[in-house]
């Protein structure tokens, strides 16, 4: 199935796809949706009130999520291009509900920055509350996958050991379209699909979801034992190599690109950088 919340005249409204339409499965977003024990039978089975697919509003596919955590350095070609060693563990940092966007929302590009990058990130949907899972329960928790991007201040990222500076601005990590669930993506709960990122057309990272290092299942057994997870919690697993922080001549974002960033069988994210209007 494919899963979404979406922006309606009346508020957001959780939706499943089905073809050429979304139908409504009786809640205002896909978070508290997925509170309910039995969701995907309930949405395998919902006959609410439908829209158009075409010209849909997405909003974050969880709009208001309990926790985001991120993964640093989880691509072998993104931990060598930044100059790192293997970690041991997964890196953690988090997010706030504050930092997402919708998946065609412009971003901004904050005037205190002057090295706002990409990343390409496969994003985890929690479907269970667990604590201290380990295999089957850490894999019956994932409720699917969706697509991130991560935009960075490098600037603000860099200013001190800890990354959180450079990663918590506000509106600027858009997510979505959909939350697609694991037995529709092959490979599953540790799925096997190609990302792919362009800024204005030109190519800037490729990959694989195959080469995390730490898998999504493994994410969900280690932050699990850290801190409950809860439904519609999201893990965005890292990125691959080609950021623009790491080329031989650095490249950012000033403002009027498109980026787009899409992963085979979940969807795409186009997203317009915009001047702040303090510039």
């Amino acid at each position: 199935m494919k899963l979404a919340t979406i922006r309606t005249a009346d508020g957001t409204r959780a939706v499943k796809v089905d073809g050429h339409r979304l139908v409504d499965l009786g809640y205002d977003d896909l978070g508290r949706f997925l509170n309910r024990d039995d969701w995907a039978a309930a949405a395998a089975s919902a006959s609410g009130a439908t829209y158009p697919l075409d010209g849909a509003r997405f909003a974050p596919v969880v709009p208001q999520p309990s926790k985001v955590i991120c993964v640093g350095l989880n691509y072998r070609s993104h931990i060598e291009e930044m100059g790192r060693d293997l970690p041991r563990y997964p890196v953690l940092f988090a997010k706030f509900a504050d930092t997402l966007a919708g998946a065609d929302d412009p971003v901004v590009k904050p005037a205190q920055t002057n090295e706002m990058d990409w990343e390409c990130e496969l994003a985890v949907v929690i479907g269970k509350h667990v604590r201290h899972a380990t295999g089957a329960e850490a894999e019956a928790a994932i409720a699917g996958f969706s697509v991130l991007n991560d935009f960075s201040m490098r600037d603000y990222q860099f200013r001190t050991r800890e990354w959180l500076q450079g990663k918590m601005w506000d509106s600027t990590t858009p997510v979505g379209p959909y939350v697609v669930t694991p037995d529709e993506l092959p490979g599953g709960v540790r799925p096997s699909l190609d990302t792919r990122l362009t800024v204005d057309g030109v190519v800037k990272q490729t990959s694989n979801t195959s080469d995390l290092l730490f898998d999504p299942v493994h994410l969900v057994e280690y932050i699990s034992a850290i801190v409950r997870l809860n439904p519609g919690d999201i893990i965005a697993t890292g990125t691959n190599g080609g950021v623009g922080h790491a080329r031989d001549q650095q490249e950012f974002l000033w403002g009027g690109e498109t980026v787009v960033t899409t992963i085979q069988g979940i969807g795409t994210l186009t997203t317009r950088i915009v001047k702040d209007s303090a510039e």
